[in-house]
């Protein structure tokens, strides 16, 4: 027969016999709900052999009934404590009958994405390598730039082609004294005059000219010294100095005299 808790409606198929024809009090396993269950129905077949038997038992003398009162009584009283309840096995949860389907953050990557076997590891030697190289790479662009450009200007140190001028001493080349040709056999000249004066009360030592030629592009193409004809100049007194040099480059378009530095 099948039974229902009437306070959670849990449905269990138990035995006939387990509950009687009298009924029996039973315990749903799932809310621990107690209460009196019903025995089921006869038929009515059995029913009606029942009543054609009930009179026959009742011509039977009283005295053939072995029990007495008193032990059937007893007997009553003692039957229903010792009454055990049927064992009823749980009912299996719905949310266990089924796997529910898993449930992804949308932050979360899918597990149907495809992804690399293996990450590879880094390697600092490797790493540093590429540094390195990149490094001199840039070191040397930098120094090939420098050397076909020239230092720029804004650096620290890169205008300073000539030395500080010189107390009371004046030093003259002007451009009409520059000259600049082709030699009959092809080579580059250029050629200065000038002279220096000292101005002031004191003797002042000569240091080294300097005479440095450019490009269109302000770049330095050729450099060279000029020692001074004397190594003292009295005060009032002047010296002319001459300067020549071949092999000129004929990117060179502008010169500039001035003292050497230090």
């Amino acid at each position: 027969m099948i039974i229902a808790c009437p306070a959670c409606s849990t449905r269990y198929v138990v035995p006939d016999s387990a509950i009687g024809v009298d009924g029996r009090t039973v315990r749903c396993a799932r809310c621990r709900h107690a209460w009196f269950q019903n025995g089921p129905d006869l038929p009515e077949r059995e029913s009606a052999e029942v009543a054609v038997a009930a009179p026959s038992e009742a011509s039977v003398p009283a005295q053939a009934d072995a029990t007495p009162p008193a032990l059937v009584a007893e007997a009553a009283s003692t039957s229903a404590p010792t009454r055990a309840e049927p064992v009823v096995p749980p009912p299996l949860p719905e949310a266990a009958r089924r796997t529910p389907p898993p449930v992804y953050d949308d932050t979360d990557t899918s597990p149907f994405e495809h992804q690399p076997p293996f990450r590879p590891r880094r390697n600092p030697t490797k790493m540093w390598t590429i540094a390195a190289v990149a490094f001199a790479l840039t070191v040397a662009g930098l120094a090939g730039a420098a050397w076909y450009y020239g230092l720029p200007k804004w650096l620290p140190g890169a205008a300073q082609t000539f030395g500080a001028d010189r107390p009371d001493l004046v030093l003259s080349f002007p451009p009409e004294k520059q000259d600049r040709r082709q030699l009959p056999n092809g080579t580059e000249y250029f050629g200065a005059s000038g002279t220096v004066t000292n101005t002031g009360k004191d003797v002042r030592a000569l240091p080294q000219i300097l005479i440095v030629l450019r490009d269109s592009n302000d770049k330095v193409v050729k450099t060279w010294d000029v020692p001074p004809p004397q190594d003292e100049l009295a005060p009032g007194e002047s010296v002319t100095i001459n300067a020549a040099v071949t092999d000129v480059p004929k990117a060179a378009k502008v010169a500039e005299i001035g003292w050497k530095p230090d």
